[in-house]
């Protein structure tokens, strides 16, 4: 009893913050999410996928990354973590960056009910991604990677192959350049509008049946939309210019995570910190999953709505990261202590 209570004061680590109980939060909250998308994300047809759902997924999605940012920052923040505090204060930044770009995505989408293809939030996409490729590319170099031949084909498959399935999903590039053909539309000739015909009794002042207007129901009215200001119209304005480079910019920042998360893959493959690197690869690999999906939807299914089932992988992205970290942080704890233990026999 003592023993335990000792080991449990040292650690810091309350019950709330254990690993098990901080894993089983992480698969809660994709579970949930999951089931979510699956109950929800499919609409009758005619019909728009109500406003609550949009905020339920906003919900599920900052719940996701929020709690990864907070994990990885606190492997940032510890002497005893083994791959590097720089590695997770580069994946932590980032999920905080996406974290940001979330709410400013959601600000103009749901509040403002506008469908830009360039927001500002995209300023915090991109500054994620970068975080993210800084961070996992020095826990590659961390590692002082000695791959066989077979290994490197395998990297370089993946990278061709993503590459190549990336700039198919967001073809055309409009770089400038319109693909849509220019069609002509004819021009009607002007006809005179016809005199209406006088009703017999118009004339010598008798009345004229009276035409009924349709009753229109209160219920069936629809809510009216909220009036974006001026400043986000011309902002809207001033960045839709930027948008095929910004399609762009995704696309090799995708590939770029696609190839770390592989080299990660490798590089730690077996060994005491291979579980925590394979939830690290498989957060890149849902990032890009969805990051794929909702650029083929919105530019291959007219009048697309965010929220599909695809869109789940957001939500996985920030768990995996989570998940990643507790084991990190674990396994760190872990090792460190048993130094101390040999340091303190000797």
């Amino acid at each position: 009893m003592s023993t335990t209570s000792e080991k449990s004061s040292k650690s810091g680590d309350p019950k709330l913050l254990s690993t098990q109980a901080l894993v089983l939060m992480g698969v809660a909250i994709g579970v949930s999410a999951l089931l979510f998308y699956l109950l929800f994300s499919v609409s009758l047809p005619g019909e728009s996928r109500p406003y609550w759902y949009g905020i339920g997924t906003l919900l599920f999605e900052q719940v996701g990354f929020l709690f990864a940012t907070f994990l990885c920052l606190r492997n940032g923040l510890s002497n005893q973590i083994v791959s590097g505090r720089n590695v997770w204060m580069g994946i932590g930044l980032g999920m905080l960056c996406y974290f940001t770009g979330n709410l400013f995505f959601s600000w103009w989408e749901l509040y403002w009910e506008l469908d830009p293809a360039v927001s500002f939030g995209d300023l915090f996409y991109l500054s994620s991604y970068v975080f993210l490729s800084i961070g996992m590319f020095l826990a590659v170099r961390s590692r002082r990677l000695n791959l066989e031949l077979w290994q490197w084909g395998v990297t370089a498959a993946i990278a061709a192959a993503g590459m190549a399935f990336a700039v198919w999903i967001a073809y055309p590039l409009e770089l400038g350049v319109s693909s849509d053909p220019v069609v002509e539309e004819p021009v009607m000739e002007e006809v005179a509008p016809e005199t209406p015909e006088v009703a017999p009794g118009a004339i010598d002042g008798s009345a004229a049946p009276q035409i009924e207007q349709p009753i229109v129901s209160e219920a069936t009215e629809t809510a009216p939309s909220r009036e974006a200001p001026a400043w986000v119209l011309q902002m809207e304005t001033e960045l839709d210019t930027y948008s095929s480079w910004l399609t762009l910019a995704y696309v090799v920042l995708d590939v770029v995570l696609l190839v770390v998360a592989t080299l990660l893959l490798l590089a730690f493959w077996g060994g005491r910190f291979s579980q925590s690197w394979r939830m690290i690869a498989a957060a890149a690999f849902s990032l890009y999953i969805a990051d794929m999906w909702y650029k083929y939807a919105e530019k291959n299914i007219p009048n697309y709505e965010s929220g599909d089932l695809l869109e789940v992988f957001w939500v996985f992205t920030g768990v995996f990261f989570a998940i990643g970290a507790v084991l990190e942080y674990d396994v760190s704890t872990k090792s460190s202590s048993r130094r101390g233990r040999r340091r303190g026999g000797s």
